[in-house]
């Protein structure tokens, strides 16, 4: 019994790769992978549930973000480096298909589906910069691409696989209605790098902080940034559960935020500054408090505590500029 590796991403398209394969009784095992910009790691797990198959999920390595500053292949529409993302995922994929000993790996691909990553020429580039050229299917296009070797070896019937493309889903949820699927998952990237107004707070760290590290780019996903200047920037907790987490990741070793400003005696955001501790940055920041807080809170003992990495000090609301001028970069 041959076994193939299968990217899973819980869409109805890496769904249907997988039916094929079980459909021509080949052993499948699932991988997922998770960055710090994707959101669908609960649907991956339904729909391996759903297969019945292993899944595991892998992370990205701190080299993940090269490509996200400096993609070889270019950005689509926002900071989603696809192309060089995908052969990312597949050089990963490769490694974990050999430790398996897996024969094969299949995607849910589609020929023309997505501008940016599923042209016939970069599916080509994709297969060829990961090094699994033959080695990787796609059975919903498989019909338009030339044989691999699991079909050329004849452990993949190819009369039984397909030739869709376009961004057209009528046949394959025609496909999906076929497997005795009710639920069909509505299309998503699960990427915030595809999002307009978070690629903006991307291009802004690759530009300002050019040796930034994953704890930076994951603090992207939280809260509203502001941008005093070059070296300066608050980010301002949403709500309570962003106000926790903001206060977390400001106590991990590989932080570098310089404060975490937060009100005593009245109601307001926490809000993390990166950049010097200097009293034009903590004004800056403690305005955004005064902005965003419930002034109608403040009494005589109102402060502004200051959680610095050199120790705590306290800001009389009355010190802080308003910032009510203050553009968040997603605006910009």
């Amino acid at each position: 019994m041959r076994h193939c590796l299968a990217l899973l991403s819980g869409g109805l398209d890496s769904i249907l790769a997988i039916r094929l394969m079980q459909q021509q009784g080949i052993g499948v095992e699932a991988v997922n992978f998770k960055t710090v910009f994707t959101c669908c790691q609960d649907q991956s797990a339904q729909a391996a549930r759903d297969l019945n198959v292993p899944l595991t999920v892998i992370g990205q390595d701190a080299d993940y973000l090269d490509l996200i500053k400096t993609p070889k292949f270019g950005y689509g529409r926002g900071a989603n480096p696809c192309v060089d993302c995908r052969i990312y995922m597949f050089e990963k994929a490769k490694h974990y298909m050999e430790q398996v000993g897996a024969d094969f790996i299949i995607s849910g691909e589609v020929v023309g589906q997505r501008p940016m990553s599923q042209k016939r020429r970069d599916l080509e580039r994709i297969s060829y910069h990961s090094e699994l050229e033959d080695l990787l299917l796609r059975p919903l296009s498989a019909k338009l691409l030339p044989p691999t070797l699991p079909e050329r070896k004849k452990w993949v019937d190819r009369s039984q696989l397909y030739d869709f493309h376009g961004r057209s889903r009528k046949g394959l949820i025609e496909l999906a209605k076929r497997f005795g699927m009710e639920d069909i998952p509505s299309p998503s990237t699960g990427c915030a790098l595809t999002e307009t107004r978070f690629s903006k707070k991307v291009f802004d760290l690759n530009l300002r902080q050019p040796t930034s590290g994953l704890w930076d780019y994951g603090l992207l996903t939280i809260g509203r940034h502001f941008r005093l200047n070059a070296e300066v920037k608050a980010i301002v907790g949403r709500h309570e559960s962003e106000n926790l987490q903001l206060e977390y990741l400001h106590q991990l070793p590989d932080a570098t935020s310089s404060a975490l400003l937060r009100p005593r005696e009245f109601s307001g955001p926490a809000v993390l500054l990166i950049g010097p501790m200097e009293k034009e940055t903590l004004a800056f920041a403690g305005g955004l408090i005064m902005r965003y807080g419930s002034a109608q809170d403040l009494s005589s003992e109102a402060t502004i505590e200051v959680l610095g990495r050199e120790g705590t000090l306290f800001l009389a609301p009355t010190a802080c500029r308003s910032a009510q001028s203050a553009v968040p970069i997603t605006e910009c």
